[in-house]
């Protein structure tokens, strides 16, 4: 057996002795499951996976699908700074325990799994991304909890696909409230001045895939993205985990 068989070998084995120690749970409940990251067959059943027909801006999943191919009223009357959003999941109460439980639990192990999804759903922006920049958090708030969910997302989509990652382009340079309970014109005003460029050479020229956790009112993303394009991207797409359904 050469160096690299037995490698495998070793690997497999250890794999197979971690499998039993540790057998991998459901992303949402605690359901037995093959392998870690999977859902069991009940959770599956209840997670909504956003595919067309979605507005080809924001990414608001239609509910028929005549309106394939076209844009969401809230996109037609006044068009997002970016390109195009994609999202992996609807935001509805199956996806809120895997955000919530990701961003404020510690459930680190959930970036994988998630940005495993958004790939899916975001192939064709990550085809044409040059580079992938997290929202980024107050340093404040990041202190408390420790780690940049929106950065764990981006690093784990960088390994799948092969983009370069620029985990300081962006900064925030004013704390803001939490956002979540806020209308979406709060949002924006609270949002105003509240996001800047570190590091312009990362983005200048290069198309930009913004990665985010949650896409609500698109205020965030939209502050984000304004700050890129002046900092002279190219342009500027915008992928995250979940999507609200109706962000107005």
């Amino acid at each position: 057996m050469n160096l690299r068989a037995a490698q495998r070998w070793g690997l497999g084995a250890a794999r197979v002795v971690l499998d039993t120690l540790l057998p991998a749970h459901c992303l949402t409940c605690e359901a037995l499951v093959e392998a870690p990251g999977q859902f069991c067959p009940d959770c599956f059943g209840q997670t909504s996976f956003i595919t067309a027909p979605l507005c080809l801006s924001c990414g608001v999943p239609f509910v028929h699908a005549r309106h394939d191919g076209l844009v969401c009223d809230d996109c037609a009357v006044e068009p997002p700074p970016w390109g195009e959003a994609r999202a992996a999941l609807a935001y509805d109460a199956q996806s809120r325990r895997l955000v919530l439980g990701f961003k404020h639990a510690d459930r680190t192990e959930l970036a994988t799994a998630l940005a495993r999804m958004m790939a899916r759903a975001g192939a064709a922006l990550l085809g044409r991304a040059e580079v992938l920049v997290p929202v980024p958090l107050h340093r404040t708030r990041l202190l408390a909890r420790r780690y940049n969910q929106s950065a764990l997302l981006a690093r784990a989509l960088g390994r799948m696909a092969g983009v370069a990652v620029a985990a300081d382009a962006l900064r925030r340079v004013k704390a803001t409230a939490p956002l979540g309970e806020l209308s979406a014109t709060a949002r924006a005003r609270m949002l105003d001045g509240a996001i800047a460029v570190r590091r312009p050479g990362s983005v200048a020229g290069r198309h930009v895939l913004l990665v985010d956790d949650v896409l609500t009112s698109g205020a965030t993303a939209r502050a984000c993205t304004a700050a890129l394009l002046a900092a002279g991207a190219a342009g500027v797409d915008v992928l995250v985990a979940a999507r609200v359904r109706s962000p107005r």
